[in-house]
């Protein structure tokens, strides 16, 4: 199984880093979530920082031993730093 999640690009460290930071935002929130925002919440979070720690890591020359602090923090900023990494990065290129 661990083989096949690593075909996929999971990364099960990073996965769960990231779904803690993602759990802290949720509890942090000023706004109340239904269970339907807090599940898509919980899986923007996971996902960002499962394909996302590895760019931020490469982007911000970073070593490696700070991925797993890195993927918490692109987990609890989630939905917010995919925008900021497609703002910064690709919509130059669409327009």
């Amino acid at each position: 199984m661990k083989e096949f999640l690593m075909d996929l690009g999971f990364n099960i460290g990073l996965a769960l880093s990231g779904l803690l930071g993602s759990l802290v935002t949720i509890w942090r929130s000023k706004k109340k979530m239904n269970v339907k925002e807090q599940a898509i919440s919980l899986i923007a979070g996971t996902l960002s920082a499962n394909y996302l720690t590895p760019l931020v890591i490469s982007f911000m020359d970073l070593k490696d031993n700070t991925q797993f602090g890195v993927a918490f923090v692109v987990g609890f900023g989630g939905l917010k730093a995919v925008e900021y990494v497609y703002d910064k990065h690709f919509s130059k290129s669409e327009g």
